[in-house]
């Protein structure tokens, strides 16, 4: 089975300066690319990128329940009489 070569689109050659002559591909753990107008060559390990622990914000953070012994006092207003 033969590897498939993309080119990537709008990419400059570091040597050359050829706009659009860069393809890439990867084989056994390995990303590759090239250039087709010169001898441009480089390839690159595969790495999983790390995982990162969630953030903590106040949308997963664990809320503080308050107390249900704690009374608190209801004050009713009435919408008649200002202040």
């Amino acid at each position: 089975m033969s590897t498939i070569k993309r080119f990537i689109a709008g990419a400059v050659c570091p040597r050359c300066g050829a706009m659009d002559r860069l393809r890439t591909w990867e084989q056994n753990e390995t990303r590759y690319r090239d250039c087709v107008s010169c001898d441009f060559f480089e390839q690159q390990a595969i790495e999983e990128p790390p995982t990162l622990e969630e953030l903590s914000t106040r949308v997963n953070a664990p809320r503080d329940e308050p107390a249900r012994d704690e009374v608190q006092p209801v004050r009713i207003l009435d919408p008649g009489k200002r202040h």
